[in-house]
């Protein structure tokens, strides 16, 4: 009795089914998100992180207790808190901290000479679009630092998910900016945003996201 051996396929059919594997496009890996975001970059803290909060830590920089900031250009500065998923994180922590229009921190550091009139620090709580939003002003350039604005990201247990850096898209001296300069250009280009004059005043908007 002969059992029945199937033929093998040639060469020329292997080879083709070879190529035609390789010319196929490569799915994702399940449970992977098809259009999966890139984590916005992290930077240093730097030595200025406020040491002690001053009377107010609310969303309005130009507003410090009965005091009204000013000088400097009023700046919007806003965006969403997402995952690398897109999701937005609703209950987290947005903090920015910044130089006054002088170049001063409200830091023993810094000689303790900032305005008492600029806040200098921020804190809100992400909405449930994952949105935050603060009011200060355009970031001002002092000796060695280019403009910038410092971020730190909490998530709603009080977990650091990102600590990073926001920087003034056009500025000149960003080229001369020792940590700008390290950072590659897909970071660059994450961290560098448009300050952008429109109806309601100049306004900046950063889009977060992080790993959770």
């Amino acid at each position: 009795m002969h059992r029945f051996h199937p033929a093998r396929p040639s060469r020329r059919v292997l080879m083709a089914r070879l190529a035609a594997a390789l010319a196929a496009p490569v799915l994702p890996a399940a449970g992977r998100a098809q259009s999966g975001l890139r984590p916005t970059p992290a930077q240093t803290e730097g030595p200025f992180y406020p040491v002690s909060l001053g009377e107010d830590t609310d969303a309005d920089l130009l507003a410090h207790g009965a005091r009204r900031y000013a000088q400097g250009q009023p700046c919007r500065v806003h965006g969403t808190l997402t995952d690398t998923r897109g999701a937005p994180l609703a209950g987290a922590t947005v903090e920015i901290w910044q130089c006054d229009g002088q170049g001063r921190y409200h830091h023993p550091g810094d000689g303790g000479r900032a305005d008492p009139a600029f806040q200098g620090f921020g804190r809100v709580t992400t909405g449930a679009d994952g949105g935050w939003s603060f009011l200060t002003i355009r970031p001002v350039p002092y000796p060695s630092r280019t403009p910038h604005i410092h971020f730190k990201v909490r998530d709603a247990a009080g977990r650091s998910l990102l600590t990073t850096q926001l920087y003034v898209e056009g500025e000149p001296a960003n080229a001369r900016d020792g940590l700008w300069r390290r950072l590659s250009q897909a970071d660059r280009e994450a961290l560098t945003r448009p300050f952008v004059a429109g109806p309601e005043g100049l306004s900046c908007d950063f889009p977060i996201v992080v790993e959770v």
